[in-house]
């Protein structure tokens, strides 16, 4: 019988030293989780305010691309139903692509173009397309 007892104390110690064990390693493992985490949202914090950053710039860019856009079909001495208006508000230009019937329309679409992008400059990249 004491073979018996001493065997299950025998197990039972080793029991509790494995949970032991177990318990400091869960431990272990959870505050290096922990410390991933924290720079996971750090590194993505960055990230975020890059994103911000960019989202910023696109719609700003989107913005004066729609207002070249429009005044360029609003001008009824203008074809402008084929130019292609690209803002890149980082490098602060605006550029003009496509096709127009004569080059008078090229001039003038680039006139339009600067005076409604101020403090841009303007890419007059426009083909002649006589129709």
């Amino acid at each position: 019988m004491k073979t018996y007892q001493t065997m299950a104390a025998a197990a039972l110690l080793a029991l509790m030293t494995a949970c032991g064990n177990t318990a400091d390693g869960a431990k272990k493992d959870a505050e290096n989780a922990a410390d991933k985490t924290a720079e996971a949202a750090s590194a993505a914090g960055d990230k975020t305010a890059e994103a911000a950053a960019a989202t910023g710039n696109a719609m700003s860019g989107a913005a004066e691309t729609g207002q070249i856009k429009t005044a360029l079909l609003a001008n009824t001495a203008l074809d402008a139903s084929d130019i292609n208006v690209d803002t890149d508000e980082g490098k602060k230009t605006v550029t003009l692509k496509g096709t127009v019937p004569a080059e008078s329309h090229k001039k003038l679409a680039g006139e339009i173009a600067a005076a409604k992008a101020m403090g841009y400059t303007v890419m007059n990249e426009l083909t002649i397309k006589p129709k």
